[in-house]
């Protein structure tokens, strides 16, 4: 039986999460995910409270439906940020990089529902104790920043901690996976990879011929060095970077030079710009629009 604890929460036809990938995920991609039936995510990370106002309303302007706003909890302008999203009226948060404990009464004052992405059981424990309404547990699988365990541990991990809703995050791209988590016990699924291969995604189409071609052995971990560890399509950029290391370059040198290369992929570089990809890329095979992408992972 299928938990539908998730959509009726949160107003969605499909227990499926766009993820909040940081300069990918604006108005364009959250507005046609969320129009199609999923809940469409705006990353926050690296825009002014302004621009986030923007990318909300435009939003607005595509569709109806439910969607939420990424908030990552480190950011210097975090307070600012929040402000917009309750001055918008903004329904549903994912949060990272920190406990919205401090946070939750002025969030649960504005009616908005806090979902954390968080890498372990025992975060999940203290996520549901402040008062979160579900949890997404993103496995070591996923594109981007990521944690220590895989995503089929870390899901039943969580499931035997908490009661409220659990969201599996990580190596998800087929419909096989989808079920796979739901049977697990998942209440749904979030992905990132398979949406940077949709026609919407505002990414170079270079990034997305990488996504299509890429087979599941063609990501690296870059940033262990300096303890973020980040999940890239492998490709001449990640070989310096490992170059680099070898060499003994310093922390902070590494990490500067892994941000210069996410402003190189902005221009469409993709032999020196870091492109986020998850394990899961070498389970897609071409451009799709967002809805066909969703009507492929899950039977309404």
């Amino acid at each position: 039986m299928k938990d539908k604890r998730i959509t009726e929460l949160l107003g969605i036809k499909f227990p499926i999460f766009q993820g909040a990938m940081t300069g990918v995920s604006d108005h364009r991609l959250a507005g046609a995910v969320s129009s199609a039936g999923g809940l469409g995510i705006i990353a926050s990370s690296g825009l002014s409270a302004e621009e986030l106002r923007a990318e909300i309303r435009a939003v607005r302007r595509m569709t109806s439906q439910p969607f939420a706003v990424n908030l990552m909890l480190m950011l210097k302008n975090c307070q600012e940020l929040v402000e917009v999203i309750i001055e918008e009226k903004v329904p549903i948060i994912t949060t990272g990089a920190g406990s919205p404990k401090k946070l939750m009464p002025l969030l649960k004052a504005a009616g908005i529902i806090v979902i954390p992405v968080i890498p372990s059981a025992s975060i999940a424990k203290k996520m549901a104790a402040v008062g979160c309404d579900a949890v997404i547990v993103e496995g070591a699988e996923s594109g981007g920043h990521i944690g220590k365990v895989s995503t089929l541990v870390l899901v039943q991990a969580a499931l035997q901690a908490v009661t409220i809703p659990v969201i599996a995050a990580g190596g998800i791209a087929t419909r096989a996976g989808v079920t796979g988590m739901i049977a697990s016990g998942a209440a749904g699924v979030q992905c990132g990879t398979i949406f940077l291969a949709s026609d919407e995604c505002p990414i170079s189409d270079s990034y997305k011929q990488k996504i299509v071609e890429a087979n599941e052995v063609d990501t690296v971990v870059l940033g262990t060095a300096y303890n973020r560890p980040l999940r890239v399509l492998a490709n001449y950029m990640t070989e310096q970077y490992f170059e680099r290391e070898e060499n003994n370059e310093l922390p902070e040198e590494l990490k500067s030079w892994v941000d210069q290369a996410f402003r190189a992929i902005e221009t469409g570089d993709s032999d020196n710009g870091a492109m986020l990809a998850g394990q899961s890329v070498g389970l897609i095979h071409e451009i799709m629009s967002v809805e066909s992408i969703l009507n492929s992972l899950y039977d309404n």
